[in-house]
């Protein structure tokens, strides 16, 4: 890799940490509280700095007093140097308070701005959808070999959120400030160093050479040497760490995964293929780490060696001019101490490189996160999409114009449709499994990103998935989701439960629970109707909304919902099989296969109502 690849890479890196940094430095509404304790951090790592230059000019007159036996002035350092050690105390706690409390409100800031984008315009269902699509395409790396966050969707958007702004946050503003603290610890200490080091005179072939701040290019060559064999040993450490975030999300996913579906993991008797997952996951994460072990061993044992060798270097080259009596101890002992702080500053980067490989991939998968948003942000908007344009409002029913659906891979399921259902015209989708059955319903609910066309929604519509969700917590604020419990009196959420079937959950709207795994398959359906019945919208759009159910409760809840749509002035839309529920709709709509590869996969047959009725 050439110079300027290498500096091309640093450049985009630090592009990639001012579009993380810079939103809340420089955009959010606490930028000013921001700058203030950042301003303050900076002020006490100074002031920290100066205190650490009093206590170097302390050594040389206390160890000066030691070698001349003089108590007084002995006495009197010792005094001295408890006062100085107070105030560097105080300014040590109140930087790390302050630092912390930085760090903790930049990340509180952060994880609410970016979880606002990830479920805006429905973002986080997007994501979902195209990296399931990009699953099957093997994602480019870059040079470091590190996937190229600009190309491959996310993974992991929880351990984004959690994980990775809090350890970008913390390990931003440590890193940050040990270098500022590390350059002004040098600017400082080079000048006393230099003053003290003397100049160091030798013959090479016949020439007299006289060489002034010695001490200061042994310390500078000595960096410089550490800091190139770091970088040596520690550069796979930056690819190891971003493996190992990632696999460790991966295990965790599918841990919460298990604990979601425990239920049917049981019944299929499926512990011995989750147990052998789980620990394929489990054991290549450690795979991983023990690789990671590996290149850390390697890279402590070489600081530490560097890190032992800097304590006594300075002695050995001055111990010359300690000898020869051209310095006393005291002036040993400052030197000892200055090249310290040099070394210790020219060193920040080889003191730091563990954590700076671990920043890096942090600052990289964040990076990645927040293009895929950016990606989103633009979809909803318009911008190089196929999102068929949803409409709500006062229509003459649901109506969609030149519709075009796509599956995630790029293959059509249906062109150019124009459907209509006016008030009243209760309408059952039907067609074989796999044929867009439920892709055409999340086009015409408007969150289908392959899509095109224009979908008028009549106002207030609601749709029953496959799979309702419902919040942990209490009865009531499940049934009365995504609104607020509260917009609702106690009678109306009982009798929507006694109206949806489910009489005995009447008496537990304040009982807490993980409603998906309390209730049954039947009881959830019955508990997404009676959020329709609660609500009573004049459009109803059912995927496959009671299957779980048995034939007289079907019946039930789909009359309940036939007099509900018509009294509001709308109309049903269902995918159902059973002639239970095909018995209350008036129209067909049957997606067909067309057996032409050039065109759409299906076609949409609308049929009267005696086929419904057949």
């Amino acid at each position: 890799m050439t110079w300027s690849d290498k500096f091309a890479r640093f450049h985009s890196f630090l592009r990639q940490l001012g579009q993380l940094s810079a939103p809340y430095f420089h955009h959010s509404d606490e930028r000013w509280k921001a700058r203030g304790l950042l301003a303050a951090i900076v002020g006490l790592n100074l002031a920290a700095v100066y205190m650490l230059v009093q206590i170097n000019e302390w050594n040389r007159v206390f160890y000066d007093a030691l070698q001349n036996k003089d108590s007084a002035v002995f006495w009197a350092q010792l005094g001295r140097f408890t006062w100085l050690a107070m105030v560097f105390i105080v300014i040590a706690v109140y930087r790390f308070y302050l630092t912390q409390l930085l760090e903790l409100r930049w990340r509180a800031w952060m994880t609410r701005h970016l979880m606002q984008r990830w479920l805006s315009g429905q973002a986080f269902y997007r994501m979902e959808l195209n990296r399931y699509a990009d699953a099957a395409e093997p994602g480019p790396t870059q040079p470091s070999g590190l996937p190229d966050p600009t190309r491959r969707v996310p993974d992991n958007p929880d351990q984004r959120l959690q994980e990775d702004v809090h350890l970008f946050t913390g390990q931003t503003v440590t890193l940050s400030m040990g270098l500022l603290n590390a350059i002004v610890t040098l600017a400082s200490f080079v000048g006393i160093l230099w003053g003290l080091s003397g100049n160091f005179a030798f013959t090479l072939g016949g020439h007299a050479f006289d060489i002034p701040g010695f001490m200061v290019w042994m310390a500078l060559l000595y960096c410089i040497a550490g800091s190139v064999l770091t970088h040596f040993i520690g550069r796979p450490l930056i690819g190891l760490n971003f493996e190992q975030q990632r696999l460790e999300a991966n295990f965790r996913h599918h841990l919460v995964r298990v604990r979601e579906y425990s239920e049917a993991i049981a019944l299929d008797r499926g512990e011995a293929v989750e147990g052998r997952q789980l620990d394929g996951r489990f054991s290549a994460a450690l795979a991983n780490y023990l690789r990671l072990i590996g290149k850390q061993k390697q890279l402590v044992g070489f600081t530490n060696l560097f890190g032992q060798a800097a304590v006594v270097f300075p002695f050995i080259v001055a111990a010359p001019r300690f000898f020869s009596g051209a310095i006393q101890l005291g002036e040993l002992m400052q030197i000892a101490s200055a090249f310290d702080r040099v070394q210790n500053a020219l060193s920040w980067f080889v003191d730091n490189y563990d954590q700076l490989a671990s920043w890096r991939a942090t600052t990289e998968r964040l990076t990645s996160f927040q293009l895929a948003l950016s990606r989103q942000n633009q979809a909803e908007a318009g911008v190089k999409t196929s999102q068929a344009a949803t409409d709500s409002g006062a229509f003459d029913g649901l109506r969609a114009e030149h519709l075009n659906l796509a599956l995630p891979t790029g293959q059509a399921v249906l062109r150019d449709a124009n459907l209509h259902i006016a008030p009243g015209q209760h309408t059952l989708l039907q067609g074989p499994s796999g044929s867009g059955k439920s892709t055409l319903l999340r086009a015409l609910a408007g969150i289908w990103p392959w899509a095109s066309g224009r979908v008028h929604l009549p106002a207030g519509a609601m749709v029953i998935p496959q799979r309702p969700y419902f919040p942990d917590g209490s009865l009531r604020d499940a049934l009365a989701y995504p609104e607020p419990a509260a917009a609702y009196a106690d009678e109306a959420l009982r009798q929507a439960l006694r109206d949806a079937l489910l009489p005995a959950l009447a008496e537990r709207l304040d009982e807490r629970d993980n409603w998906s795994q309390k209730l049954s398959g039947g009881e959830q359906q019955r508990l997404a109707i009676a959020r329709v019945l609660l609500k009573r919208p004049a459009w109803v759009l059912a995927d496959e909304a009671t299957a779980a159910l048995d034939t007289p409760t079907e019946a039930a809840v789909y009359e309940r919902l036939k007099t509900l749509t018509e009294n509001r002035g709308g109309a049903l839309l269902s995918i159902a099989h059973r002639p239970t529920v095909a018995r209350f709709h008036q129209r067909l709509w049957r997606l067909e296969p067309t057996g032409e590869p050039a065109a759409a996969s299906h076609r949409l047959v609308d049929e009267p109502q005696t086929a419904v009725q057949g």
